[in-house]
């Protein structure tokens, strides 16, 4: 008689079957698509708008499927919420956000960074359009109606965003951050143009962080 313990070590033993080895390397290598596109910021705005281009004609030939449209509007405007706001609530966590140009300059971190906002967006329109093959999904109802509430909807949560913002005085966009590339070729530019100048303005290059140390040296 054969131990079921013994049949159980050798199952075991034996490693992944075949198909978690397969969605492994299926998942593995999406990832490194998803990856590879981080950079590309541009390029896969372009394809989300393709996407929902592919969806919109979808649902316009068909006629249906209003419901789940209304939804999907929901869920990116839902996202969209989350990449204007900021990553903690100065009303819960006190004033983190800079009040004036005079401190030392803190970029704007999302709650729902960019790279997500845009994957949700995907996956989100994607759902949807394999929803449209579901007659399930398909519930009839009146589409102005839908339109209308999702109007008032967007409206109100636009207003009280926008109230939020200028009541912790934060913008949604690091607008305020200094591009040192520039002021560094600027100072270059500068130090070119006027080389009978009793001074000399010395850039420190090599430093790691964008840091320029301007030092004055007296010319004999």
């Amino acid at each position: 008689m054969a131990d079921p313990d013994a049949n159980t070590t050798s199952e075991s033993s034996m490693g992944p079957s075949f198909g978690q080895r397969v969605a492994k390397t299926v998942k593995m290598r999406f990832q490194n698509y998803l990856d590879r596109s981080t950079p590309h910021v541009a390029g896969r705005w372009v394809f989300l708008l393709f996407e929902i281009f592919i969806y919109s004609i979808r649902v316009y030939y068909i006629k249906g499927f209003h419901i789940v449209t209304y939804a999907l509007a929901i869920f990116i405007l839902n996202l969209f919420i989350g990449f204007l706001s900021p990553i903690e609530d100065p009303e819960g966590e006190g004033p983190l956000l800079p009040t004036s140009d005079k401190g030392e300059f803190k970029p704007f971190i999302r709650r729902l960074p960019e790279f997500k906002f845009w994957y949700g967006c995907m996956k989100a329109v994607f759902v949807a359009f394999c929803c449209t093959f579901i007659p399930l999904f398909n519930v009839p109802v009146f589409w102005p109606i839908l339109l209308m509430y999702f109007f008032v909807l967007f409206v109100l949560t636009m207003k009280r965003q926008i109230k939020h913002m200028v009541k912790h005085k934060y913008l949604p966009f690091s607008f305020g951050k200094k591009n040192y590339a520039q002021v560094r070729l600027q100072c270059l530019r500068d130090c070119s143009a006027h080389p009978s100048s009793r001074s000399l303005t010395i850039i420190n290059l090599a430093y790691p962080f964008p840091i320029f140390l301007n030092y004055t040296v007296a010319l004999l």
